[in-house]
């Protein structure tokens, strides 16, 4: 049983604590199924929006904010910080990172449903803009925290040449049954969800690209994921700091049991 302190969304005390994977308020009673991990932060040029994003005002106790100078510092806190079920609220998809390295030491056979319009899977050499947000899944993959093989990319449909060799090389899930794929042998999945991959009349995103999901579409891949496989964290990135977001992030929650 753990137990962390964090703020309450409803009375703003610093009671809630995390028993077990649930959240209970000592002050007002109230539980909660995750703890937000908020990480103001994006790792490229012009990313200030995604910073401002990550302060949005989502109904789930507030355990930590890491907002760190470098980005290996950043991953160090995040999984150091993390609760026992973690939401995290970037910033750039490089908010991911910590808190997949943070639940792969926790758990065996981690599996990781990336949905995303891009593949975040170039690297300094490869990345036509050189932003550290094109590159985390092929961070956590190239180090060894995920498997290719336990890796589902869901709605990417602007990839780099690069990208699309790697995916072929190395077995990356793409297909329409890649998150049955990624799931096969592992004990838990960790959802990474980057606004862009849904519909930018759905969901307001930082890099908005056109043939997105429609929420209901988004709400299903992520109830089919929480019913296939134990959720043990998940994160939203990569959003614009519309105030209308805030419902549509909800609905995505819930879909996750969260």
């Amino acid at each position: 049983m753990s137990r962390r302190r964090a703020k309450c969304p409803d009375c703003r005390t610093y009671t809630a604590v995390a028993l077990g994977p649930e959240y209970q308020c000592h002050s007002c009673g109230r539980e909660f199924a995750a703890g937000l991990v908020r990480v103001p932060r994006a790792w490229g040029d012009g990313g200030e929006p995604m910073v401002q994003a990550a302060h949005l005002p989502l109904d789930y106790p507030e355990a930590a904010v890491v907002d760190e100078d470098s980005l290996a510092d950043q991953n160090l806190a995040i999984a150091a910080e993390l609760p026992d079920r973690p939401l995290v609220l970037g910033g750039c998809c490089c908010s991911h990172v910590g808190a997949v390295e943070g639940l792969a030491a926790r758990h065996d056979a981690l599996a990781v449903v990336w949905i995303d319009a891009h593949g975040d899977l170039n690297t300094p050499q490869t990345s036509p803009s050189g932003n550290a947000w094109g590159m985390p899944l092929r961070m956590l993959i190239d180090a060894g925290t995920v498997k290719p093989k336990n890796v589902a990319l869901v709605g990417a449909r602007n990839l780099d040449p690069p990208e699309r060799e790697f995916i072929q090389e190395h077995g990356v899930h793409t297909s329409a049954d890649a998150v049955d794929r990624a799931l096969q042998d592992c004990s838990c999945v960790y959802v990474a969800l980057d606004a862009d991959s849904l519909d930018a009349a759905e969901l307001t995103s930082f890099m908005p690209e056109p043939d997105g999901l429609a929420l209901d579409e988004a709400e299903a891949i992520l109830s089919d994921v929480r019913e296939r496989s134990s959720l043990v964290g998940a994160g939203l990135t990569g959003l614009a700091p519309d105030p209308a977001n805030v419902e549509r992030l909800q609905r995505l929650t819930r879909a996750l049991g969260l």
